[in-house]
């Protein structure tokens, strides 16, 4: 485990009561940047009525096929 606090000694890069040199830490994130490139598409809500309905008649069928095999193992 390591630990969060560096030993300046032992730490690559760094240089005694100086901290770090430039060029040892990647450049801030530019700021003349804003806003997006393009529209973003508009997201779609909840499950379309078809795809529900198939679920459902797959569930169906799947119950009647089981309460067939119940039936049938009583017999």
């Amino acid at each position: 485990m390591t630990s969060p606090h560096a030993e300046p000694s032992r730490t690559p890069g760094l240089k005694p009561r100086r901290g770090v040199p430039p060029g040892e830490t990647p450049p801030a994130e530019g700021s003349t940047t804003s806003g997006i490139s393009y529209p973003e598409p508009e997201l779609r809500k909840g499950w379309g009525p078809m795809p529900l309905a198939l679920i459902m008649l797959v569930v169906a069928l799947i119950a009647v096929g089981l309460i067939a095999m119940a039936v049938a193992l009583m017999v």
